[in-house]
């Protein structure tokens, strides 16, 4: 019979019901009656004697105790397989709840609210270097820059002429209450603070006239998206406060010109559409049309474009009061091609406001930028505050809408308590239009990343020595960029100068260093460079005057 042990009658009994002859499958319902059983005979030896049953002992044949050892090993198994099962079935679970839980917190949109953009580093390249074009011209015309608040009162904004500015603002009350606004557009804000230099008793503005200004502001209009459109966009303004004549015009025409030209853009690319509100008030004055209601026809007109010419007319008519006829002939002499054509047309002959308008073209003629010009009597531009010469620039291939606008407003801050009328005209140039035109064109530049230098460190001991060199750099203007990592692998650190642009690099290195000098290496320079004008051994305290070592590559 082999080997024998010894068990109670009990578990014997339970054996007997619950084990399988040898070799019998080993199912999960057996499996877990075998471990029911498992788990009742463990902490008891099949030797140990209980107090009220005497133990009796029972031979167990070689064969079944072998048979009971083997399922006892395949228990185990399936319990291990279990326990592994509910592990990853609970690792699932956090994973799915995890899952969730950032679908939640991530519920929002990635995008900007409607009609307004982020800037990645490339966007940004392109603004800045479009920013600074703004910058140049307007310095190379003797203006200064100013700044104010993106959240404006509504109240300046608010001017009861028709306008649709006024319908777009971004307005709201404040926690105290007060009605304000981002900005639809800077020329109040300019308004309000030529104000703050004005003195209250004479009227007179304690500063150095004419106010030659420029600024980049930011704007905000709730209003129809579209392609260069957008609801808040940065807009280039140039002013000039304090000059009546039409020279001020004819400088600002000028600065318009050096931009495009500035950026690769030609009069047969775009013109500029000149009129008069001047010339156009004389024709409503003629036709009756009384000087309070002059602000709100000239907004109606504007509509031309959107509406058509028998809309334009049913409003003048309805709105305005003014005839038919009158209505009809109005709209007619906008359509003129011709200053001398409008002139007839309207009936005004050779009056003073046409002879400024005269001025204007000549102006530009001697200026040397006549070319860009063009006269359209339908241009009146859609702010009330416009008094005069006004002027819009446009695609000539019709793709854009209008570029840029502007024009004279000498009674703007007579709206806001000024004592006396003071002249002022501006300009006002949108960078998401000008970005498509240039595209369209295909004259925006190519931004990529780009510094001076990459500073790589041979080994985590040298970190600190590139840090230092680094250091160096930038107090002799350099740009640095530090590969933030030892380089032993040089092909790496080539990678990342290359990735960022990098002008040279600078290998810190123990042998180097000993000798109180950095190899330095230019990236840019052509293949045929001889070596040893293409990287060079510099002392540490000449790495401000590094240029000066690379001359003659």
């Amino acid at each position: 019979m082999g080997a024998a042990c010894s068990l109670t009658t009990a578990s014997q009994a339970a054996m007997a019901a619950v084990l399988p002859t040898a070799g019998a499958s080993c199912f999960p319902s057996a499996l877990a009656s075998r471990r029911a059983l498992l788990r009742h005979q463990r902490p008891h030896p099949p030797t140990r004697q209980y107090a009220s049953t005497p133990a009796v002992p029972v031979l167990v044949p070689a064969a079944v105790l072998a048979a009971w050892s083997k399922d006892r090993r395949r228990i185990g198994c399936w319990s291990r397989w279990r326990q592994r099962a509910m592990l990853a079935a609970t690792r699932r679970a956090a994973s799915s709840d995890a899952a969730e839980a950032a679908q939640e917190a991530v519920a929002f949109s990635l995008d900007p609210p409607s009609g307004t953009r982020d800037f990645f580093p490339d966007e940004m390249r392109q603004q800045r270097w479009l920013f600074d074009r703004f910058r140049e011209v307007a310095s190379l015309y003797g203006f200064q820059e100013y700044d104010a608040p993106v959240l404006e009162s509504e109240e300046l904004y608010k001017r009861k002429a028709g306008e649709e500015i006024t319908e777009q603002m971004y307005n709201f009350k404040d926690k105290e209450g007060a009605a304000v606004t981002l900005r639809p557009e800077m020329t109040p804000s300019l308004a309000r603070m030529v104000l703050q230099l004005m003195r209250a008793e004479t009227g007179a503005i304690a500063a150095v006239l004419p106010l030659k200004w420029y600024s980049i502001p930011q704007c905000w209009r709730f209003e129809t998206t579209q392609r260069g459109r957008k609801r808040e966009h940065y807009q280039w303004n140039m002013d000039i406060v304090g000059v009546a004549a039409v020279t001020a015009e004819a400088e600002l025409l000028s600065a318009v010109v050096s931009f495009f030209e500035s950026v690769g853009i030609t009069s047969k690319d775009i013109g500029l559409k000149i009129n008069s509100r001047k010339v156009l008030g004389a024709v409503l004055r003629k036709a009756g049309v009384p000087d309070d209601r002059f602000a709100e026809t000239c907004v109606i007109i504007d509509k031309l474009d959107k509406i058509g010419p028998e809309a334009v007319t049913k409003e003048l008519t309805d709105k305005v009061g003014l005839a038919q006829v009158i209505a009809e002939t109005v709209v007619s002499a906008t359509g003129a091609e011709t200053l001398d054509d409008f002139a007839e047309r309207a009936g005004v002959g050779e009056s003073e406001e046409v002879q400024e308008l005269r001025m204007l073209f000549q102006l530009a003629e001697d200026y040397g930028y006549a070319d860009w010009l063009q006269f359209d009597a339908s241009v009146v531009r859609g702010l009330a505050y416009y008094t005069g010469v006004v002027f819009e620039g446009f695609d000539r291939a019709g793709v854009l809408r209008a570029v840029c606008g502007g024009g004279r407003y000498d009674k703007l801050l007579e709206l806001y308590g000024s004592k006396k009328e003071v002249p002022c005209v501006g300009f006002g140039f949108g960078d998401c239009v000008i970005m498509e035109l240039l595209k369209e064109k295909k004259v925006l530049p190519e931004l990529p990343p780009r510094v001076d230098f990459v500073v790589a460190a041979y080994n985590e001991e040298m970190l600190g020595k590139a840090m230092n060199v680094a250091r160096r750099l930038r107090l002799g203007g350099k740009s640095v960029d530090v590969y933030p990592e030892a380089a032993k692998k040089v092909k790496k650190a080539f990678k990342y100068a290359d990735k960022v642009g990098a002008e040279k690099i600078a290998f810190v290195a123990p042998d180097e260093w000993e000798k109180g000098e950095v190899r330095i290496k230019d990236l840019r320079c052509p293949e045929d460079t001889p070596k040893d004008l293409k990287q060079r051994d510099i002392p540490l305290e000449k790495l401000a005057e590094v240029d000066s070592f690379f001359m003659q590559v």
